[in-house]
């Protein structure tokens, strides 16, 4: 269970680089009064309170489970691939999730929801799965591409990733994963954090579980990491 009970010492224990002289001179040119830091740790917890909070209110259903298992079928046992959609910030979110996926053992690619409509609909094959991130559910262009993919591929399964169980994405989905809808952080109570935090954990769910279905290795993965740290990293558990 994850501790809701974030400490404001927690921010006392981080120990901070050694900076150039001239930064070590700007600092020292910023006046920040002991009540101003004070305030500012407090908000700070306070924000990873309502964060951690809205993870461990992530709908643990039935849900999860069966997107894993439409991916597997799609992507392991048909030869398709997996392929993700979705505007600005959740779009964002879709394309780090894609390069995971790939770099863990599931072909995957992003695709963007307005240059579908303009040729690079033509990706989709058969056999593949949709996954559909949209916090609202409504998102226009989230919406048009399950009309144009369902007339290029009838049948092609749509996993739907959202904060609104109530909108036309929900219910086009052969499954549907539930945010829990969790309130932003930003003050404004507009800009996409909260919501992409959770969409991010349920990606990285996703790509965990996965991993374990299709017993992904240290050999795998060094083979999609040839150079560089995760490389190096992944030689050593391989030469252990």
């Amino acid at each position: 269970m994850i501790d809701l009970q974030i400490s404001v010492s927690l921010f006392l224990c981080v120990q901070f680089v050694i900076l150039p002289t001239s930064q070590n001179a700007y600092l020292n040119n910023i006046l920040l009064s002991p009540t101003y830091i004070c305030n500012m740790k407090k908000r700070m917890a306070e924000i990873l309170q309502q964060e951690a909070a809205a993870i461990a209110a992530i709908p643990l259903n039935d849900a999860i489970p069966e997107a894993v298992e439409i991916i597997y079928q799609r992507v392991h046992e048909k030869g398709g691939k997996l392929i993700l959609t979705g505007m600005g910030k959740a779009g964002q979110v879709g394309h780090n999730m894609a390069t995971t996926f790939c770099s863990t053992g599931t072909p995957a690619i992003f695709l963007h929801p307005s240059e579908a409509q303009h040729g690079d609909l033509g990706i989709i094959q058969k056999n593949d799965v949709l996954l559909l991130i949209s916090n609202s559910g409504k998102t226009r262009e989230i919406v048009e591409l399950t009309e144009l993919t369902e007339r290029m591929i009838p049948g092609i399964p749509r996993i739907v990733l959202t904060g609104n169980l109530d909108s036309a994405l929900a219910r086009c989905g052969a499954t549907v994963i539930h945010t829990g809808g969790p309130a932003e952080v930003c003050p404004l109570g507009l800009t996409p954090t909260t919501s992409t935090t959770v969409m991010t954990v349920i990606g990285d769910m996703l790509t965990v579980l996965l991993m374990e279905k299709i017993k992904f290795t240290a050999e795998a993965y060094a083979q999609r990491h040839h150079s560089g740290y995760l490389n190096v990293q992944a030689r050593k558990q391989i030469d252990a």
